[in-house]
């Protein structure tokens, strides 16, 4: 069997595109991938770091020393503050953007005051959600008082900001894009023809994204990393880091020519999708 460094050379080789034009690039079958893959000496220790860390970063912090414990990895876990970091991520989630601010700013000031993107990315999230809620003036307001001046001093910030107050341009739109309630359960009419037009038009693709859940699973993410990287921790799992990493060898493989077996061409990008989408919860 290979030796661990001989493997790491030859796909480095690989991935580098050195390999000797003599030779020419592998081709592989499912079979020989297979085969391949099965040589890969994968330490168990390494496995379980994996998952302790996954449980951690996402919250379950009982279960992560539970995990250690029955794993023998050290487990020192301040459950207050995983459970602190939780609450502040589902209130962002739930839209409660101001009480998700207070509790940030009670915890570590420093995380808001020193990334000013991510405040005014939860300041436009508060701005949606009082369009959603309907309260125009004050969403007006809002956005006259707080989301304007930082505009003004951050041009990179407008796109974002006049984005979101075409919302206000379009209500229906708005209204019809919001997936947190749905038809059969309130007495809206179904949107009119005009409507349904830019429903269509893919210039309103991104504002109406605007209006889904997805935005604030979105923000709450970029809070979550913050909040991560102020504690000491990564800004997200160490699997959701390894499945990009993966969708990038596969990417790297392919553009150099090596024959992967088809149904290997697709599947790194196909679950570093799913891990952006929040599909798996990493």
């Amino acid at each position: 069997m290979a030796s661990t460094s001989t493997r790491h050379n030859a796909r480095m080789a690989v991935l580098s595109g050195n390999l000797p034009s003599s030779g020419g690039l592998p081709q592989f079958d499912q079979r020989q991938w297979d085969g391949e893959l099965g040589k890969a000496d994968i330490s168990k220790h390494d496995l379980n770091a994996l998952v302790f860390d996954y449980l951690l970063i996402e919250g379950f912090s009982d279960a992560a020393v539970e995990f250690a414990r029955e794993t023998g990895l050290p487990h020192d876990v301040d459950h207050e503050k995983i459970q602190e970091r939780m609450a502040i991520r589902e209130a962002v989630e739930d839209g409660r953007v101001e009480e998700a601010v207070r509790r940030v700013n009670e915890l570590d000031p420093e995380i808001l005051d020193t990334n000013p993107p991510l405040l005014f990315h939860l300041h436009l999230l508060r701005l949606i959600e009082l369009i959603r809620s309907d309260d125009i003036d004050s969403a007006l307001s809002f956005a006259t008082t707080e989301l304007a001046p930082r505009g003004a001093q951050n041009p990179e910030f407008l796109a974002d900001l006049e984005r979101t107050m075409a919302l206000l341009a379009f209500p229906d739109l708005a209204r019809f894009a919001d997936d947190s309630v749905s038809l059969a359960t309130t007495n809206r009419p179904p949107p009119d023809a005009d409507t349904l037009a830019l429903f269509h038009d893919p210039a309103f693709v991104p504002i109406m994204a605007l209006m889904r859940r997805s935005q604030r699973i979105k923000v709450a993410k970029e809070l979550n990393a913050a909040i991560l990287e102020s504690q000491g921790h990564g800004m997200e799992t160490k699997l959701s880091g390894l499945v990009r990493l993966m969708a990038w060898g596969e990417e790297k493989l392919v553009s150099s020519g090596v024959g992967l077996p088809i149904e290997e061409t697709t599947k790194g990008r196909a679950w570093a999708d799913a891990v952006l989408s929040g599909e798996f919860g990493l």
